[in-house]
Formats: structure tokens, C-alpha cells, sequence
């Protein structure tokens, strides 16, 4: 976890030193935050991006430390066992782990309180050398092990109101270019009522899936063939769309790479693909067998990373200044690209609601800076920085927004006043919860001497090289579905 949150903790200093002059009080509060504190260590996350996280309901999944160190065989860069958790109307609830493992992630939870995730096995993988993960399912109290396809692990990334499940799985082929280097072919699945169904591929050995929704129509993307390209390194990847046993290929804007990011309850996905060349990469729009190029803000990339059931897509984008960093979060909706602005120099778009809300992150200082907040956008904006909307004498200091749900509730990540990272939920006020004025659970933090570092695994938040989108590509996998790279030496 720790590639997610600070590996070194910045010291509290007076706001006044900070020169950014954010003026937290400057907003009437209009959330009462929700610390959600950790299991005796030090941090605490949520999952993300384009995963859900808080239910309409509520109840809000991630991980979260206990104090019992697990190095050398950290989970996740984290040395600490860590679990699955979930939380709703002030009650945190431990998830467990399998039998014999130690630490435990969700990924994603059903409006029927089905969670999926994955969880240690207590058997240490052949190939890569480090403990073995299962993709899992928590139901009624009670954790359902998935399996694999016959190879050493799996991953459970979405989950359905009917309780189907999709992930990726390994089965005993060994592969050279296994996706994310586990050694044999990594194959997308279905589980559901017990079973565990491979979906096939579009021609090629590997294949991952996305997302899931109420129609179980499936998302994901897949090797077309086993022969690698001269830029990508990489055989040619497509995104794809599975449904009733048929897998689709969607095809690309002209490049050799390319893979679904989400999938609406319309069957509507976005997601990344190559130009051309490979050598740039747009966000495109597959609408029922149109592939749209949704641009960017003038310059060359872009990445999608929500779709609502309205077709409202948000996400990242360059700008044409040629800055190596410069990107503005952006809205597009019917045919028409919004630039959120920033707080600072940059944005990052994670999900929008319903509503037209959205939330994400940006950049308070310029764009080689680690400084990052939280904010909301909405009614045609401006970004608004989350922290100026929460009672001034709250826990955190509000670092990211990943997901906002239909009712409003925002969860994400931010800082203690020891620096360390806790999985935060804002609530809107009057929402069950009388009043704003008082601070939820944890130390009181002055927010404004916090000083927060960008998370490695966002550096940059958008890959500016064809090498670096194939990186990127695997490390937003990892982190969205909680997937640490099994391919890496032993330490």
C-alpha cells in the first residue's frame, strides 16, 4: 500500500510558510468527514480508480493496517498485514482473509453488499517467488476463495447485483508475455454460482477483464496474437466486450494498444488506445459498435476513467502547451470536451455521479510539484478544493477524491497529522448526520501544515512516451485491482 499513500513522511510546518494560500475557511462546511482510522497500524486506502467503492447505501470498502509487520514479503509495497474492511453508519467491519494468509483487499462493492477482492493464500508462488493471491468474495460474513484456471493466483476486480464476479486468472500455460508477468497466461473469467468460466481471447494467449455490469456484459482487453509489435515490445492488445458467451473486438484508433478502462450499465466503454504510429494515445468512446475519439484538450494523450449511465466520460487530458505535465481533468458530453481547470497546474478526473458530479485531485502548486487536493466539481464549476468544505478542525487533510456515489457521499485517501495515509468519507450534510460542525473520529490535524507527496504510481498521472503507456497501463491495473507486480525479483 505503500506505493500508494507517502514512503516518506513530510514534517508539519505553519501554513504560513507554505506560500499556497488555500483560505479552508473561505467555504461553509458542507460534509461531515468520516476518518476511518486503520486496525491498529499506521494507514488505511481505498481502492481506485474506476472501481466502485461506496454503495448507495453507504458502506464504503478498503484496506486497512494492523501492526503486525509482514516483511520481506510485503503486500503490496505495504509491510504491514492488512485487511479488507468495510464501513457503514459508524460501524468498521474486519473482512479476514483466506485461511493460512495474511493480508486481504476489496475492490469493489454491489448494491447488495457482495464485495470482491482478493486475499493471501498462505502458499508461496513457484514462479514469482512471493505469496500467492486468490480472487475472493465476501458474502453474508463469509469469504468465498474463487480459484484460479489451473495456475498459481487470481485477481477479482468487479461484482454485479447478481452476484457474478470478473477478474483474471491464471492457468498453467507458461506465457513470455504474460500480462503482468506472472509467468503462465493470465486469462479474464466469470465466476458465478460457483464456477469460475475462462472467456477466451481475441486470438492472442492473454486477456484481462474490467468491469461488470447489471446486464453482465463484461469489459476488458486481449492479446489479438503472440507476436510482438516493434514499438510496443508487446504483442497487439484490444480492448474487447463480452457478452452471452461472444467476445467483441473493439478495435483501436490505429494503434497497436489499446484496453478498456469502464463499462456503463448500457454497455457503453471507454478506455485508452494508440494512434497511429503508437506514439500518442487518445480516450475513446465504444458505443455499440461506433469507436469514438473523444481528443484531448490540445495536446497528444489522454485517459478516460468514469462513464455514467448518462454517457458522461471524465478522465485526463494534455494540453498543447508540450509541458511533459501538463494536464487538466476533463468532462465530455455529448460530443464536447470541458476542461475542469485545476487548483493550482494540474487535474485528475476520477468518477462522475448521476448527478454530474465529479471528484478528483489536483495539483495545488506548479506542475513538477508534489502537492495535491481533493476536489469537487459541479453545476459548471469552477473545481472547489474538498478541504474548504469540511469543518476546519477535521483529522486530514484530503489528498484525493476516487469515487463519488449517486447520493453525493465522496470516499478517497488523505493525511493524519502524523503523515500517514487514511481512507476518509465525506457525507453530506443532513444526510443521516445532523450538522457539520463537529470533527469525526481521530487526532485533530491543522490541514494546513500538511504537505502531502504525489503518489509514485501516479508519476506522471499520464505517461508521455509509448514505453511509459505500457507501464502505466500495468501500474493503473495494479493499483485499481490491487495486483503488486508478482513479476518483480525477490528482494
Amino acid at each position: 500500500m505503500k506505493s500508494r499513500q507517502l514512503t516518506c513522511i513530510t514534517a508539519i510546518i505553519v501554513f504560513v510558510a507554505l506560500a499556497v494560500p488555500i483560505q479552508l475557511a473561505a467555504q461553509q462546511s458542507r460534509y461531515k468527514l468520516i476518518d476511518i482510522g486503520t486496525f491498529g497500524g499506521p494507514s488505511s486506502t481505498v481502492p481506485g480508480p474506476s472501481v466502485v467503492i461506496v454503495s448507495n447505501r453507504g458502506a464504503i470498502v478498503g484496506a486497512a493496517d494492523t501492526p503486525t509487520s509482514d516483511s520481506p514479503d510485503c503486500f503490496f509495497d505495504d509491510c504491514f498485514i492488512q485487511h479488507g474492511f468495510t464501513w457503514q453508519k459508524g460501524v468498521m467491519t474486519d473482512l479476514g482473509a483466506l485461511p493460512g494468509g495474511n493480508s486481504s483487499f476489496p475492490n469493489w462493492i454491489s448494491e447488495t453488499g457482495w464485495i470482491v477482492g482478493v486475499s493471501e493464500n498462505g502458499q508461496i508462488d513457484p514462479l514469482a517467488g512471493v505469496p500467492e493471491i486468490d480472487a475472493v468474495v465476501w458474502k453474508d460474513g463469509q469469504i468465498i476463495n474463487l480459484g484460479t484456471l489451473g495456475g498459481n493466483q487470481s485477481f477479482g476486480f468487479s461484482i454485479n447485483n447478481r452476484g457474478q464476479a470478473v477478474g483474471l486468472a491464471q492457468n498453467a500455460i507458461p506465457d513470455p508475455f504474460s500480462l503482468f508477468g506472472l509467468g503462465t497466461q493470465s486469462r479474464a473469467f466469470l465466476w458465478q454460482n460457483g464456477v469460475m468460466q475462462d472467456l477466451g481471447t481475441l486470438g492472442g494467449p492473454d486477456a484481462i477483464a474490467g468491469s461488470l455490469n447489471e446486464a453482465g456484459q463484461v469489459d476488458g482487453a486481449s492479446y489479438t496474437n503472440s507476436t510482438p509489435n516493434p514499438i510496443t515490445l508487446v504483442p497487439t492488445l484490444d480492448p474487447f466486450f463480452w457478452e452471452n458467451g461472444r467476445m467483441i473486438d473493439l478495435g483501436t484508433l490505429g494503434g497497436t494498444f489499446g484496453s478498456s478502462t469502464f463499462m456503463n450499465d448500457r454497455g457503453q466503454v471507454i478506455g485508452t488506445s494508440n494512434l497511429s504510429g503508437d506514439l500518442a494515445f487518445h480516450p475513446f468512446l465504444w458505443d455499440h459498435g461506433v469507436l469514438s475519439d473523444l481528443g484531448t484538450l490540445g495536446g497528444n494523450n489522454g485517459t478516460p476513467l468514469w462513464i455514467n449511465n448518462a454517457g458522461e466520460v471524465v478522465g485526463e487530458a494534455d494540453l498543447p502547451s508540450g509541458a511533459p505535465d501538463v494536464h487538466h481533468g476533463f468532462l465530455w458530453r455529448k460530443g464536447v470536451m470541458t476542461d475542469l481547470g485545476t487548483l493550482g497546474s494540474t487535474s485528475h478526473a476520477t468518477t462522475i455521479n448521476s448527478k454530474g458530479q465529479i471528484v478528483g485531485r489536483s495539483r495545488i502548486g506548479p506542475a513538477n510539484s508534489s502537492l495535491q487536493h481533493a476536489f469537487l466539481w459541479e453545476n459548471g464549476g469552477p473545481i472547489i478544493d474538498l478541504n474548504t468544505l469540511i469543518p476546519p478542525n477535521s483529522p486530514l487533510l484530503l489528498t484525493d477524491a476516487e469515487y463519488i456515489n449517486d447520493r453525493g457521499e465522496i470516499a478517497g485517501s488523505g493525511l493524519d497529522v502524523n503523515g500517514n495515509l487514511h481512507a476518509y468519507l465525506l457525507i453530506p450534510c443532513g444526510q443521516g448526520i445532523q450538522g457539520c460542525g463537529a470533527a469525526a473520529q481521530g487526532t485533530t490535524a491543522t490541514r494546513d501544515g500538511l504537505v502531502p507527496t504525489l503518489k509514485p504510481s501516479m508519476k506522471p498521472e499520464v505517461p508521455r512516451t509509448i514505453n511509459e503507456l505500457i507501464a502505466g497501463w500495468r501500474a493503473r491495473m495494479a493499483e485499481r485491482h490491487h495486483v503488486p507486480n508478482l513479476g518483480a525479483p525477490r528482494e
